[in-house]
């Protein structure tokens, strides 16, 4: 077979290995750190980027005549379509405020069918935390009896959290470690756990319009500021500590990341000497 066919394991790469060939022939790079942004180094000192999600692409330059040079040579080369300023990506809504230099991403669509599909409607009372205290999540609180796993059973705690994880990744870092709570036990998940996730529903409902705010950097040569936290032998199942921290360019977060460590006990015997 000389050619992929649509909708076989090989057709992406196939696509991805052509679209690379062309950037790369049109004097592009390819990011080291991702793969799908290519980027090319204009004659004033700006960039031009291409971002690349499947068969979906945003472009972003601060010259909009390259911007209209890069879609003529695209849509020379593969059937495109001009959706004209990106207002809406991968379920994540753009606004912009081009006055204060502020761009806006936000799930208020994908998470209000969430909110839906889980059953949570006006009637229903927002909290004002992700996780609650009074939530103690362990293995104890799976399934012990026939009638706990079958109630369970019919549960869909997995499409919940999975539902959870999308926005985290994408907007909703305030979320992330509740849904790390949550998602330890997918495997054998109990009605206490159950609870916890739909408190953390409960929380979005409250909080739907929220999500990333980047602003321009008025500052020549921004600084890039972290912060991080931990606790102590917060998993009650395996001793383990967790550690989050998060950086921030400016006043924007461009990377965070949460680790667990194990929290031993540690003991020692007393030498005396006289």
């Amino acid at each position: 077979m000389k050619k992929s066919l649509y909708g076989l394991k090989q057709y992406p790469r196939q696509w991805y290995k052509r679209f690379d060939h062309f950037m790369i022939g049109q004097k592009y790079t390819r990011s080291q750190f991702d793969h799908c942004v290519y980027l090319r180094r204009l004659s004033d000192g700006s960039y031009i980027y291409l971002l690349l999600y499947v068969d979906d692409m945003l472009v972003a330059c601060k010259n909009k005549a390259e911007i209209e040079r890069l879609k003529t040579q695209l849509s020379s080369e593969f059937e495109m379509k001009d959706l004209g300023e990106a207002k809406k990506i991968l379920g994540m809504e753009i606004t912009r405020d081009r006055v204060q230099g502020t761009v806006y991403l936000t799930q208020k669509q994908y998470l209000t069918k969430v909110l839906q599909c889980f059953g949570m409607n006006s009637n229903t009372k927002p909290v004002s935390t992700p996780l609650a205290p009074h939530f103690k999540l362990s293995a104890l609180l799976s399934p012990c009896t026939n009638e706990e796993r079958e109630f369970m059973a019919h549960v869909p705690y997995a499409s919940l959290v999975g539902s959870l994880m999308y926005a985290m990744v994408c907007t909703r870092l305030d979320i992330s470690q509740a849904v790390s709570m949550v998602s330890r036990y997918m495997h054998d998940p109990g009605k206490g756990h159950w609870q916890a996730a739909k408190w953390i529903l409960r929380y979005i409902l409250g909080t739907v319009d929220l999500g990333l705010k980047f602003e321009r950097d008025y500052n020549v040569g921004g600084h890039l500021v972290g912060y991080v936290d931990s606790d102590f032998a917060g998993d009650l199942d395996k001793r383990r500590s967790t550690t989050t921290y998060m950086f921030t360019l400016p006043k924007s977060p461009v990377m965070t990341m949460e680790k667990f460590r194990l929290c031993g006990l540690f003991g020692f015997k007393p030498r005396w000497r006289f």
